[in-house]
């Protein structure tokens, strides 16, 4: 029997009265810290098309964060711009392939990611539920502003042209996708993948698989802290941040994803404010969703917004 996905389905977050004032505060913190970038040539992953790049960057708390940045080789700009965000356990990719398709390509590494993890380093499974009683020391506090601290790089390089950045990743990637739309408003387009970090306290008993019952074994641990664990985690929730995002977007989702339900991909979809926006729903496709088929909509999307000067979505 084919498993039925409720398209009408209602997120349990709940969005705080003081979410933009929390996350204001955050911002303000971080602009304070002086980004001092390191840009490092890299010849052994470099080739005769691409040169790549080892970046170090300040982000929240003064935590270095790295990342793999990728241009075309001879190539001085004005470039569109690529901001790459990760999944959950796999080490970010070096975006080579953004880079031949004539694109500024940033592969962000959070902190707690390889390279990027001196400083801070929960482990996987541990990112998730580190500090998840507190919203000040939550793990994702800094994790998000690491990818959206991303874009303060690439606004500092003169190869980039400002008007023309655009941000992807599928999974948590397609969660850093969402917050990082709704946080920086230099974001020119958005293109996430099965979006994790969405529904939280929804996902959890849709699914029974990890990472999110990494919440569930930390609340068969500590069942008196639910309320807490509940209260700081809606200040996370991507379906949350959804009502700040206005430039286009397109969000693509599995219909037998386990890993990420989607229901939940759905209540955020609807929440999205953005007049530009478009759902890809794959059937018969699970966490993956879709992405054989849906690559070539990616790449279609940013050209269509960023690849040409003066785009104005």
């Amino acid at each position: 029997m084919a498993y039925l996905v409720d398209v009408n389905y209602r997120s349990k977050a709940r969005k705080p009265d003081d979410f933009d004032s929390f996350w204001a505060d955050v911002k303000s913190q971080v602009e304070r810290i002086d980004l001092a970038p390191e840009v490092v040539t890299n010849p052994l992953r470099s080739d005769d098309e691409v040169e790549v790049f080892q970046v170090f960057y300040n982000s929240l708390d003064n935590v270095r964060v790295a990342a793999w940045y990728c241009l075309p080789r001879g190539a001085h700009g004005p470039l569109p711009a690529i901001l790459a965000v990760p999944g959950y356990q796999s080490d970010p990719p070096i975006p080579k392939e953004w880079a031949r398709r004539g694109y500024a390509a940033l592969g962000a590494a959070p902190r707690g990611k390889l390279r990027s993890n001196a400083q801070f380093n929960p482990g996987y499974p541990g990112l998730l539920t580190y500090g998840m009683v507190d919203r000040n020391v939550y793990s994702y506090r800094g994790f998000y502003v690491d990818a959206w601290r991303g874009v303060d790089f690439l606004l500092s390089r003169d190869e980039v042209d400002s008007g023309r950045i655009g941000v992807t990743g599928s999974s948590q990637g397609g969660g850093l996708t969402i917050c990082t739309a709704a946080m920086r408003g230099e974001i020119k387009a958005a293109a996430a993948g099965a979006p994790y970090l969405t529904g939280f306290m929804d996902s959890i008993e849709l699914t029974s698989t990890y990472p999110y019952q990494e919440i569930n074994d930390y609340l068969r641990l500590h069942p008196s802290r639910r309320e807490r664990v509940e209260r700081t985690l809606n200040y996370f929730d991507c379906v949350n941040f959804a009502d700040s995002i206005t430039c286009p977007i397109i969000v693509n989702i599995g219909l037998q994803d386990n890993v990420c339900p989607p229901e939940t991909g759905y209540a955020l979809f609807r929440n999205i404010a953005s007049e530009d926006k478009r759902l890809y729903a794959y059937d018969g496709q699970g966490h993956s969703a879709g992405r054989d088929e849906h690559d070539p909509i990616i790449n279609a999307f940013f050209e269509k917004h960023l690849a040409q000067e003066g785009s104005n979505g």
